[in-house]
């Protein structure tokens, strides 16, 4: 790497890096919580909804509405980390 140039193929590596894990915490609520263990999930009970059944309609969109704005902050401190920020 020549001084002063940031080292793309590690930035993009770094990124697909917080891609894989982010989606995967997002397959594991949305599939795992919503679809195969939506049965012992509705054992449990907020505000009188069954939470498989809560999983399955709202909290997956919630996690991946977070998992947006955590993926932003990766982003940012990754940009500045490699000298690639705006």
């Amino acid at each position: 790497m020549e001084q002063g140039k940031p080292d793309l193929k590690q930035y993009w590596k770094d990124n697909v890096k917080y891609l894989v894990l982010l989606m995967s915490i997002w397959f594991v609520v949305s599939y795992g919580f919503g679809i195969l263990l939506v049965e012992p999930l509705n054992a449990i009970q907020i505000g009188g909804f069954k939470l498989g059944f809560w999983f399955a309609q709202q909290g997956s969109i919630y996690v991946f509405i977070i998992l947006i704005f955590i993926y932003v902050w990766l982003m940012n401190k990754l940009d500045k980390k490699y000298h690639v920020n705006e």
